[in-house]
Parts: C-alpha cells; sequence; structure tokens
C-alpha cells in the first residue's frame, strides 16, 4: 500500500468515526434530538419562507454550531464523570461551563432566527 493509499484509508476511517459518534448522539442524546428537531423545524421554515442564501449560510452555521457544542459538551459530561463518578465541586463547575457554553450558543442561534424570520411573518 502506497502512502497515498494509506492517507485516503485513514481519512475514511476517520469520517467513518465521526459518522458514528454522530449518530450515537442523535440516537441516545435528548438534547442533541431536541437541537436537530428544531434544524429541521427551521430548515422548512427557511424553504417555506424562501430565505435568501446569506440567510441560508447563517442558518446552517448557527445549527451546525449548537449541535457542535451540545457535543462537546456531552463529551466532556462523559469525561467528568469516567473520571470522578461520584458528586464533585470542580466536576460540577467543568458541566456547568460546558453547559452555559450551549446555552450561549442557542441564545444567540435563536436571536439569529429571531431576525431572520420575525421580517418574514410579519
Amino acid at each position: 500500500m502506497s502512502e497515498k493509499d494509506s492517507f485516503l484509508v485513514n481519512r475514511l476511517k476517520s469520517v467513518g468515526y465521526a459518522f458514528k459518534g454522530a449518530a450515537y448522539l442523535v440516537k441516545t442524546e435528548s438534547s442533541i434530538k431536541i437541537q436537530f428537531c428544531i434544524g429541521i423545524i427551521v430548515t422548512i421554515a427557511g424553504f417555506y419562507f424562501n430565505i435568501s442564501n446569506t440567510e441560508w449560510l447563517i442558518q446552517i452555521t448557527c445549527i451546525g454550531l449548537v449541535m457542535s457544542i451540545e457535543g462537546m459538551n456531552t463529551a466532556i459530561e462523559y469525561i467528568a464523570d469516567f473520571i470522578h463518578p461520584d458528586r464533585h465541586e470542580t466536576i460540577g463547575k467543568i458541566k456547568d461551563i460546558a453547559a452555559g457554553a450551549v446555552f450561549i450558543a442557542a441564545v444567540s442561534s435563536t436571536i439569529v432566527g429571531l431576525i431572520i424570520y420575525i421580517p418574514k411573518i410579519f
């Protein structure tokens, strides 16, 4: 096997692992399921209200941002629980900070959604 083949095979494996992780999140985590459903709803709304290309780019970025940070939050929670399964003040702060990051992304994305859709609704 040449180095080029090895690189390609490794990239394909990496994509497979990433897909497996994303599928696991959507199947098992209620927060991701909610965010995924919201993403579908605003995507349908985008088609219904015929949003501009720029609005699509911003909307897709917001959906990806919230879901990605939600995934990172889940990973942080898993790591924290693995490292220290019992209740621990510092682990609690770490989890709260990770959840706070999701909250910030979700609130800012909601504001973006309101800016895009309120003028189209009213």
